[in-house]
């Protein structure tokens, strides 16, 4: 059965830092790109950071300088290091996995989600 578990959200100030980690099992994920997500109530769930399958990192221009996305070296874990947190980041956080394929990549693998939490 494949999995993606997330885990170390929580609550922090305003200009704390955050760490969430996502483990993914039940396949390898080698060729995957794996990403974070986040979705407040209301708003669409939003694309935060993406990490390719060579290491390759994009991210959301709202987080750019902020956040920073790695994989572990096995490449079935998943980082997302978060600095100078702002209150608008507060949101329930989601790992994805996905395929590149003719330019789009597909996200077809999601976790539970971890809520995270700033305060001003």
């Amino acid at each position: 059965q494949v999995q993606l578990v997330e885990s170390g959200g929580g609550s922090v100030q305003a200009g704390g830092s955050l760490r969430v980690s996502c483990a993914a099992s039940g396949r390898t994920f080698v060729n995957y790109h794996m990403g974070w997500f986040r979705q407040t109530p209301g708003k669409q769930r939003e694309l935060v950071a993406a990490v390719t399958s060579s290491g390759a990192t994009n991210y959301a221009d709202s987080v750019k300088g902020r956040f920073t996305i790695s994989r572990g070296n096995a490449k079935n874990t998943v980082y997302l290091q978060m600095n100078s947190l702002k209150p608008e980041d507060t949101a329930v956080y989601y790992c994805a996995g996905g395929v590149r394929s003719l330019g789009t990549t597909t996200w077809s693998l999601w976790g539970q989600g971890t809520q995270v939490t700033v305060s001003s």
